[in-house]
């Protein structure tokens, strides 16, 4: 797979099928739109996905807008999915006031050279959105590119599935629903970072991972968690949170007791799988109060872990 980031000067030779969107989360309707593509490519063309290396949304809210995964966690994926090209183009000013005609033309027919264009019914693209399916047809005899659109996926209740809709299950800690929503179980990784050494000295040791402020985290709690390292699974029980019983500022992390681990982790990069919610984060009268608790929670977390396991 080739990865494409950061720069307007490519050129993609082959023929591609091409879908355009942030991709966050690559969830059940993100595979769906996926296995159309792939069609595609037992006729000889290759897979190529456009998106941006910053969500639109920061820049026309001025707010950082955050991802259910990271770009390199989405590159990732797409590359398992089958995908050929990945072009994350910079989103500036400049783009966001394109045309969208001209969006068509340079980018996805030239630079991307696209024979086949792939989308969901609510795709929009170009200066204030104003790009959409009709164009895409429109535009489709005249620009020599055949389009197809696919439906949205929907849930057991009919619900379309959309990140949006997987944020709103994260929010509520129901990890279940969202990981049935991905098709995959949520994940976060990261390179395995020093703490402040009490969970070593006084509670339990544990790997804690600082995700990027970009990245999307459920409801703060202690989950029951998958854990890779080393190309080894470990069961585990992590907290998702801010530690608040832990005095000073302690940052958003994930923080991860693993079982059956002795060992030392600190600089390996690590996958932590989220499988169930256990309980909301909470603060404690003192450092043995979260010990007890901890006793407890750690006999739940094996126990529930045995139900994925």
């Amino acid at each position: 797979m080739q990865y494409i980031a950061e720069t307007r000067e490519f050129q993609i030779k082959e023929k591609t099928v091409v879908s355009i969107g942030k991709f966050d989360g690559l969830h059940r309707g993100h595979q769906k739109l996926m296995h159309e593509m792939l069609k595609w490519k037992e006729q000889g063309f290759k897979i190529a996905v456009f998106t941006f290396a910053t969500p639109p949304g920061t820049l026309v809210k001025g707010k950082m807008q955050t991802m259910i995964m990271t770009n390199p966690e989405r590159e990732m994926l797409l590359e398992k999915a089958g995908v050929d090209y990945i072009v994350e183009y910079p989103f500036d000013e400049e783009v966001c006031h394109m045309a969208p005609e001209k969006f068509v033309s340079d980018i996805l027919v030239g630079h991307m050279n696209a024979g086949v264009i792939v989308s969901g019914p609510d795709c929009h693209f170009g200066y204030k959105a104003a790009g959409d399916c009709a164009m895409l047809e429109r535009l489709s005899s005249e620009y020599g590119y055949r389009y197809f659109v696919v439906d949205k996926e929907r849930d057991e209740e009919g619900k379309i599935i959309s990140s949006t809709y997987i944020r709103e299950m994260l929010a509520d800690g129901n990890i279940i629903k969202a990981n049935k929503l991905l098709g995959y179980y949520y994940f976060v990784t990261g390179t395995v970072q020093h703490g402040n050494a009490i969970g070593h000295t006084k509670l339990y040791p544990t790997a804690n991972l600082i995700p990027p402020a970009v990245k999307h985290l459920p409801k703060f709690g202690v989950y029951v968690t998958r854990v890779t390292v080393d190309g080894k699974t470990y069961g585990g029980l992590t907290n998702v949170g801010a530690k608040p019983t832990i005095s000073g500022e302690n940052p958003v992390g994930v923080e991860t007791y693993l079982y059956n681990f002795a060992g030392d982790l600190y600089g390996k990069e690590m996958k932590v799988e989220l499988l169930d919610f256990v309980r909301p984060e909470m603060k404690f009268e003192s450092i043995g109060a979260l010990k007890a608790q901890l006793d407890h929670d750690i006999k739940e977390c094996q126990r529930r872990y045995l139900e994925f396991a």
